[in-house]
């Protein structure tokens, strides 16, 4: 191994050496990427989700660790929506200033003076990790959120390993094509889903797919709508607006949406403000929430995957108050933790700005959105930051440490796009599974991995904004 060089690097750096310019293998190697582009995409419905064309290293200890933490994560956010007084607390200065985050809020607040009418709790979540590189060339796996609201990217994650082993066969790799792991998060997703409609216990109701008006990660949500099926479980696809126009509440709180009775809401649609068109839209989202339905997620899980959140769950002590006397668990979780600094009003929050302002590309400026692209980098958040460093404008915001992952070489293949080697870095998702039924927890898991892959020329965005493409895990 060449002095200085991380053994990641080295080895995807040497693994597409091997593939793509030694003699022989070399029209070979063409030839698998030739067929991968000439397949015709002249649809504009219909196009392949990029992927990287070989998989990436990963060090085989933080991939492990990021596995083992997430059962722990799934507790925690199952804790944080079942403590109003914690969230009221963690997001009264977000929801002071940000619209949005606020009418979650009033919906929340609602639901708790009626009364929450299911004691089914569903939560599918996903953990995104960057490995940070340190000064001695290890890695350390760092948390940069945690999504409690329509978690994609199961269904094509669980395909993604079949096209990695193909490839790296067809190129003459037979011994890292059956080093790439198996991983169905589509049907570790549905598992749970399923356990929830069960225990919803109505053969007749369905599961509502909450979607978009126009879906562009349809085949994602398909293949978990298919493991349902396959269980013999009815799925529909339904939009805010159909619901506005046909759905209902019985005497019960039983939710009816175009005369079926719905055990499950799936949200895959309802975690941007451009998601509410209209007020009609909200009304919708409020008649879900006080229904009978299990909500994926309900609208206190929604709110416990804030940044807010996320950057309170980092202040000394607060860990310790989800797990009392568990200081190994607390241990696990705070290891995953990035810095995350408050942008309230006062000393602390005054702090936050002058560190920000004087190292800038030390951090990253974060809203409280979702969906990939919000984030602010580099001298932006100085541009940011001095026009509301006086206004609690600020207090939408959150900074938090800019992880510095080691890039590696790869191929990212993608419609329209050149084909040509880059330096890539990859974000590691794991996602998480579990259902409560009052007090109980029936179910608490990890249920598979993703691995997405960006051009290092990129700070932000993932694959549905267009930026990153699917990946695999090569353990080293």
């Amino acid at each position: 191994m060449a002095q200085g060089i991380p053994e990641e690097v080295m080895l995807n750096t040497t693994l597409i050496k091997d593939l793509a310019d030694v003699g022989k293998d070399a029209a070979l190697l063409q030839g698998v990427i030739m067929r991968i582009q000439d397949t015709p995409n002249s649809s504009e419905l219909v196009t392949y989700a990029p992927f990287t064309l070989f998989p990436t290293p990963v060090p085989k200890a933080v991939f492990l660790q990021a596995l083992a933490v997430q059962t722990h994560y799934n507790t925690l956010v199952d804790k944080i929506s079942r403590d109003p007084d914690f969230l009221q607390e963690a997001l009264a200065s977000t929801i002071a200033v940000d619209d949005f985050t606020a009418r979650l809020f009033r919906i929340h607040q609602q639901i708790l003076r009626e009364g929450r009418s299911q004691s089914i709790v569903l939560g599918l979540n996903r953990s995104d990790y960057m490995l940070d590189q340190r000064e001695d060339g290890t890695s350390s796996l760092k948390q940069i959120e945690i999504n409690t609201f329509a978690a994609s990217f199961g269904g094509l994650s669980s395909r993604t390993p079949d096209v990695h082993r193909h490839i790296l066969k067809v190129a003459g790799q037979l011994e890292e094509s059956q080093r790439i792991l198996d991983n169905n998060p589509a049907a570790g997703l549905a598992g749970a889903i399923a356990k929830a409609w069960e225990l919803y216990g109505s053969e007749r109701a369905v599961i509502m797919f909450l979607v978009e008006e126009s879906q562009r990660n349809i085949f994602d949500q398909r293949y978990i709508e298919n493991e349902l099926w396959k269980r013999n479980i009815p799925t529909i696809r339904k939009r805010f607006d159909d619901v506005c126009k046909t759905g209902s509440l019985d005497q019960e709180k039983r939710l009816f949406v175009d005369g079926l009775e719905v055990a499950v809401v799936y949200f895959r649609n309802g975690y941007m403000p451009q998601n509410y068109v209209s007020e009609q839209t909200w009304d919708a989202r409020l008649l879900m929430e006080r229904s009978l339905a299990v909500k994926c997620p309900d609208i206190s899980t929604h709110l416990a995957g804030t940044k807010k959140v996320q950057q309170v769950l980092a202040r000394p002590g607060v860990l310790e108050k989800f797990f009392p006397e568990q200081p190994q668990v607390v241990e696990q979780i705070r290891a995953t933790f990035a810095g995350l600094y408050t942008l309230d009003m006062g000393p602390e929050g005054d702090k936050t700005v002058a560190m920000a302002l004087a190292a800038p590309d030390q951090f990253v400026l974060k809203p409280q959105r979702e969906g990939g692209g919000n984030n602010i980098y580099g001298s932006e958040i100085c541009q940011v930051l001095e026009g509301m460093k006086e206004s609690t404008e600020r207090m939408a915001f959150i900074l938090m440490d800019k992880i510095h992952p080691t890039p590696s070489q790869n191929y990212l293949l993608r419609r329209d796009a050149p084909l040509q080697i880059r330096n890539c870095l990859s974000e590691l998702g794991v996602f998480g599974a579990y259902v409560r039924q009052g007090n109980d927890m029936v179910m608490n898991e990890c249920v598979g991995h993703l691995l997405r892959t960006k051009s290092s020329e990129h700070s932000d965005g993932g694959v549905a904004a267009g930026v990153a493409v699917l990946d695999n895990p090569l353990l080293i």
